[in-house]
């Protein structure tokens, strides 16, 4: 043990000496753990506020009730259980909107509450009592109440003029919750005698057989293990930020597996020394590895801290972009278990293995007296780079063979993982190539050595343009995947939102008297009915709208595939038109029958259009409308759109507002539509360019760290050079001419590799994760952006090696030839 203790001291003693390659291996392990942390940070965070919000019903144990065909369903089965002697208790839930915020509200009948719920303590504290005497009261997370700048006691109105009895904070109640009692819901939510669950006591579980006998086949039983649709909707988003974390991680990785090979190739004298003295190859193992397991401590300690405060930073913008998308409401507050912190700390410590491990076998495998020669594996530097060739081809391979076999979204992530890592591997070849070529083109002595020492350096910075390389490809890739969505996107809003002016009505009443007002206005020349309602097909939730017969959609609602006369079909047969990730996911295209579940029985109707339906993860079905309120009695009746006159609207929207105030739950213009769907497009990508951001951030600091570590190795082989006359200014521009040559083949290779990365996305993962298919846009100003942007990488990376070189003085360039190399 005391062996080993002095020669880690020795071992350690290297890094006072060289700190600049303490600092960029500590700043890479960090940086690369801090990356990965923060996104499975955010990762966690989500998951967490989604179990929150799915066991509000069921708390681990409890069974619910719902409706077998999904929507609403009468009170009068919740009497019926009861008095067949099963113990359930009512739920009602719904959107509220309170001022600019959408927050779900729960209506619950305390005194029946069963006992394994979160919400059980409404029932065995004195919230019980107060929720149902009096004017009663509301319950929301601290922190709701902190997102809505309200104190205990305030009271808030829903946009629907209904008052809401007095706020009070309960730690139980998930984030972005309301929870009243049921009768204060029903009349919130306008849903007299609906319920939307009943919870099952744990005393009186129920079956399949034994529902269907006192309930028929209203209800459908869920039981508490059952995926919540929340958490299968967001499972691509997820997936999607853990990809770019492994990205991230990986670039840097990059960073310390370069520090770590630099560093073992200074230590090999101090290596053969210690050897020579005696030490034996399992002491000096066991010294590198508690050198290893104190970086893991120290570096991996710091990027566990920084991936926290990356992932603070980051979340309320993941917040925005789930709740714009999905609906889903996230805690704004962070908190992490200990399974968390260790995840990170383990994730840095396998990552300081592996990088450091081909090194660690190098040198202990190496007999004593080669040890001493600088660079003693660089001479094998053919085979190796061959052998990079070989692994590079079989990573392709690996890409054809998932590309062909598998599926999902497992597949498009391992097809570019295997592409990107076939690219860079191959990338010191090609990089090898060009220099030979280049060296039997020169005809200057200067030159020649120019080319030919470039492929010697080529070794010490493979790792740091290889993390270059992956950090323009993913730009360029997520880059152009993100322009076409844009791009795509505002074209598709263009031809969606044809109609000038879309309302929402507090009650299907309201919704009449403002129809029948609009037809007393000449500046209206259509009221189009836009009804919709629920229901589920395949186990996954639908939302069907109605589309009267007029030219608003016949003449701009954009297909993808469409049947003969489609339009006709639609309005005078049983026809539907079907969005693109529904028909994907059913396995259906044009003229499929769909048996569509409705509140009386099931609809059988024909697809005569498939459509596209850009950022929606739920299915969506268009229906006439007349054909809508005909099957399903619960459609909403109070959503309507009104084409004006552009110069009209602002007009028509003030009297409206004068005249129905609080009978209008939602007035908004085609404008602001288009300002709100882009922000929300906005906030979705806003982690992707930050993330993107970073990694670009640390192939820079990979490639300045390897630059910087690599200038006191350099010094061997430009010595001789500047003996023979040439200047050290001139070697310090020949050294960055060549570290920007590097960096424009980089780029000029991640062109290619960036856009197989955007079809990749676009055909492959966004098809797999959201059910429908950009077409794919290419931006070659882009690329021209981001050799650019390599250059001035490498430039910002080089400057200071190259200065250093410029101003060393010459006894430093003399000391070479006095030690004999």
């Amino acid at each position: 043990m005391r062996e080993t203790l002095f020669t880690l001291l020795a071992l350690i003693s290297h890094w006072r000496r060289h700190k600049a390659n303490l600092a960029t291996l500590v700043l890479g392990l960090a940086i690369a753990t801090a990356l990965w942390s923060g996104v499975q940070a955010l990762n966690a965070q989500a998951r967490k506020s989604y179990d929150s919000a799915a066991r509000v019903f069921s708390g681990g144990e409890t069974q619910n009730l719902v409706a077998a065909r999904g929507g609403l369903f009468d009170q009068a089965l919740f009497a019926r259980l009861r008095r067949a002697g099963v113990k359930v208790s009512p739920a009602l839930e719904g959107a509220a909107r309170i001022g600019e915020k959408n927050l779900r509200l729960i209506g619950l009948e305390p005194v029946t509450l069963p006992r394994t719920t979160p919400l059980a303590s409404l029932r065995e504290n004195d919230e019980a009592t107060h929720i149902l005497s009096g004017e009663g009261r509301s319950f929301a997370a601290p922190e709701t109440l902190r997102d809505l700048h309200l104190s205990e006691g305030a009271r808030i109105a829903t946009e629907r003029g209904f008052l809401l009895p007095p706020l009070y904070a309960i730690d139980a109640a998930p984030p972005g919750t309301i929870v009243v009692d049921i009768g204060v819901a029903q009349k919130a939510l306008d849903k007299p005698l609906r319920l939307s669950r009943l919870l099952v006591s744990t005393e009186t579980p129920l079956d399949a057989a034994r529902l269907a006998d006192i309930a028929g086949d209203a209800l459908r039983l869920v039981e508490p293990d059952d995926e919540n649709d929340l958490s299968r909707l967001t499972d691509s988003f997820h997936l999607n930020l853990t990809a770019f974390g492994l990205l991230a991680f990986l670039v840097g990785f990059f960073i310390v597996s370069a520090s770590f090979g630099l560093a073992f190739e200074q230590r090999l004298p101090m290596v053969r020394t210690l050897r020579a003295l005696g030490v034996p190859a399992q002491a000096l193992a066991a010294a590198l590895f508690l050198e290893l397991l104190l970086f893991t401590l120290v570096a991996g300690g710091l990027g566990v801290v920084g991936g926290y405060v990356i992932a603070a930073a980051l979340l309320p913008d993941v917040a925005a972009s789930l709740e714009g998308l999905y609906g889903a409401e996230l805690s704004g507050r962070l908190s992490l278990d200990a399974r968390w912190w260790l995840s990170g700390l383990a994730m840095a410590g396998g990552g300081a293995l592996l990088a450091a491990g081909a090194g660690l076998l190098k040198t202990l495998r190496l007999p004593v007296l080669s040890v001493a020669r600088p660079i003693a594996w660089r001479e094998a530097h053919r085979r190796y780079l061959w052998r990079q060739a070989a692994f590079a081809v079989l990573a392709l391979i690996g890409a054809a063979i998932a590309y062909r076999f598998a599926t999902g979204l497992v597949m498009g992530f391992m097809v570019i993982a295997f592409v990107l890592l076939g690219a860079a591997l191959f990338l010191p070849l090609a990089l090898a190539a060009l220099l030979r070529l280049g060296e039997r083109l020169a005809e200057r002595p200067l030159a020649r050595w120019f080319f030919a020492d470039g492929r010697q350096e080529i070794a010490g910075l493979s790792l740091a343009l290889k993390a270059l390389l992956l950090a323009l490809a993913t730009n360029i890739g997520v880059g152009g995947m993100v322009e076409g969505f844009r791009e795509t996107f505002t074209g598709w809003l263009d031809t969606r939102l044809v109609a000038e002016i879309y309302y929402e009505a507090a009650t299907p009443a309201d919704a009449g008297d403002i129809v029948a007002w609009a037809r007393t206005r000449p500046e209206i020349s259509a009221i189009l009915p836009v009804w919709r309602t629920r229901t589920r097909l395949a186990d996954w939730p639908v939302e069907i709208i109605g589309m009267a017969p007029h030219e608003t959609y016949s003449a701009h609602f954009s297909l993808l595939k469409a049947a003969p006369d489609n339009w006709r079909k639609l309005h005078d047969t049983d026809a539907v038109l079907a969005s693109e990730q529904l028909a994907r996911r059913l396995g259906v295209g044009l003229g499929a029958t769909l048996d569509i579940p409705t509140p009386t029985d099931t609809w059988r109707a024909t697809i005569v259009g498939i459509f596209p339906d850009y950022g929606n993860p739920r299915g969506q079905l268009r229906v006439d409308h007349d054909r809508l309120a005909a099957h399903f009695s619960d459609a909403s009746g109070v959503h309507y759109s009104l084409r004006v006159a552009p110069a009209d609207v602002p007009q028509v929207m003030a009297d409206m507002r004068a005249r129905f105030g609080g009978k209008l739950a939602r007035l908004i213009d085609n404008a602001e539509i288009h300002r709100i769907s882009t922000s929300i497009f906005e906030r979705t990508f806003t982690v992707t360019a930050a993330l993107n951001t970073l990694t670009l951030i640390v192939a820079a600091i990979a490639l300045f760290a390897s630059l910087l570590t690599l200038s006191n190795l350099r010094i061997a082989h430009i010595a001789p050079v500047w003996a023979i006359g040439v200047t050290r200014r001139r070697l310090a521009g020949l050294e960055l001419l060549r570290i920007l040559l590097f960096s424009c083949a980089a780029a000029l290779l991640a062109i290619p590799l960036g856009l197989f990365m955007t079809w990749a996305l676009v055909e492959i993962v966004n098809v797999a994760a959201f059910g429908w298919r950009l077409p794919l846009h290419v931006f070659p100003a882009q690329w021209a952006q981001v050799v650019m942007v390599a250059l001035i990488t490498a430039l910002v990376a080089a400057l200071a090696p190259a200065i250093r070189l410029a101003r060393s003085a010459p006894v430093d360039l003399l000391k070479v030839f006095a030690n004999e190399r």
